[in-house]
């Protein structure tokens, strides 16, 4: 099981989530740099450190993209990806509320060559759900559940066409787990067809506050 670690808060008000997810690049898929809901607009120099850390200790940095739905402009988006990579030397792109429809999909493609034309060698797609299975074919990883733990007990499905990928091209997001789950919700996200998860205490507004409690008790 490996960990795509969203951390929404600045390197200078937490930085010992900062340095923990620095010291655990083998447990760790990626970690999603996300410095104003997006790169911001200037470089920030906290985040230009910790980015740096992390690449240093072979995590894998991927920049933060709002697709808002398919409503967002491309050229919006393009330059997201571009500050993300010339800012904090990113990997790859993590694009957020990622439409699920069939119809979005020839937009999303196109996005996705884009970023991959400016660098990006890996690229999530978070739809919160599972999408139509065209997106799995040019995305590197998929996010198909993003919700409460009260909601990914009680009404998950797996829909059949995920059974011809692999669980590692699968992530699930879980907040508001009770610490003591979190190894229970890593194990369900395994049972229910992914590879890749990130489950944690805290919940909305800004449920990615802190690292998931694993990695804290394994470097306890």
């Amino acid at each position: 099981m490996s960990l795509l670690v969203p951390l929404y808060v600045h390197p200078a008000e937490d930085p010992d989530a900062w340095r923990l997810l620095t010291s655990a690049a083998d447990r760790i898929y990626g970690v999603v740099l996300n410095t104003a809901n997006g790169p911001g607009t200037s470089p920030d120099p906290a985040f230009v450190s910790a980015a740096r850390a992390l690449r240093a200790a072979g995590t894998r940095v991927l920049g933060y993209v709002d697709l808002d739905y398919g409503v967002r402009p491309d050229d919006a988006v393009l330059r997201d990806i571009d500050r993300h990579r010339e800012w904090y030397g990113t990997d790859g792109c993590f694009f957020d509320q990622v439409p699920a429809d069939r119809s979005a999909l020839p937009g999303c493609r196109r996005l996705v060559r884009a970023a991959r034309q400016r660098g990006a060698a890996t690229v999530v797609l978070n739809h919160g759900v599972h999408p139509a299975p065209g997106y799995a074919r040019i995305a590197d990883l998929l996010v198909t559940f993003e919700g409460p733990w009260t909601v990914y007990l009680s009404s998950f499905t797996l829909p059949r066409w995920t059974a011809r990928h692999p669980p590692e091209r699968f992530c699930h997001l879980v907040y508001g787990v009770p610490p003591a789950l979190a190894r229970v919700a890593e194990k369900a996200a395994t049972e229910r067809g992914a590879a890749v998860s990130c489950a944690v205490a805290d919940t909305l507004p800004n449920p990615w506050l802190a690292p998931p409690p694993v990695l804290l008790e394994e470097s306890a």
